[in-house]
């Protein structure tokens, strides 16, 4: 029986690919005085924020950049991210249903607090995994098992739903029931080179399929 539902964030629960690029594309700008596309930025991905202004920006003044790169996210993040009534609607089908939520992401603690805040999802999850608090970042399962251990609950026992290959990877490692999504505007991965266990375009479906499976039960 499924007692946790572990998500992704960027591109998965919120849109916030473009609010990310745009604060990136503005420190690689101020810094080191060139334009850099989004899809330069996607193949930085791995590291957190910082991790990934460290490993890529020439300029040595790495701190003062990173401020940059969280005050442009701030600022912009009302204007580029938008709320989906759809995935609010999801979270407290959810919350109603009684399944613990948490969420896998390698992102920053900062730039997450920041999205939370600011989509007023800051009350829903019983667990929360950032870049921050693992040493190997996904591909690698680690986020995913130290989320299982916080909620006291068996592989068997949740699903994990991402955008990226990187997440099917680390779910299919940690041995959960994993769920690829592109239901919003922005996503990382068009192909999924693994695949994974189910796979939905749109919030209804998934909600229709859960809705299915909980009258099963």
């Amino acid at each position: 029986m499924i007692k946790a539902i572990i998500f992704d964030f960027d591109g998965t629960l919120a849109d916030t690919l473009p609010v990310c690029f745009y604060a990136f594309q503005a420190v690689f700008k101020e810094f080191d005085h060139i334009e850099v596309t989004a899809d330069e930025i996607k193949a930085m991905f791995g590291p957190f924020e910082t991790g990934i202004i460290r490993e890529n920006l020439n300029n040595s003044n790495h701190d003062e950049a990173i401020e940059l790169y969280y005050e442009k996210y701030r600022e912009q993040h009302e204007e580029l991210v938008l709320e989906s009534e759809e995935i609010n609607k999801l979270l407290q089908l959810l919350k109603r249903e009684g399944y613990q939520l948490g969420i896998v992401t390698g992102k920053a603690t900062r730039s997450l607090l920041i999205s939370l805040e600011c989509l007023k999802m800051n009350d829903l999850f019983d667990v929360i995994i950032t870049g921050d608090d693992v040493i190997k970042p996904k591909p690698h399962p680690e986020g995913v098992r130290k989320a299982l251990d916080l909620l006291h609950i068996k592989n068997n026992e949740a699903i994990f739903l991402g955008d990226s290959d990187a997440d099917i990877l680390a779910g299919k490692q940690a041995n959960v029931h994993t769920i690829g999504v592109q239901w919003l505007p922005n996503y990382q991965t068009l192909e999924f080179s693994v695949q994974p266990d189910q796979m939905f375009n749109s919030v209804d479906e998934f909600i229709q399929v859960l809705k299915m499976d909980l009258h099963q039960q």
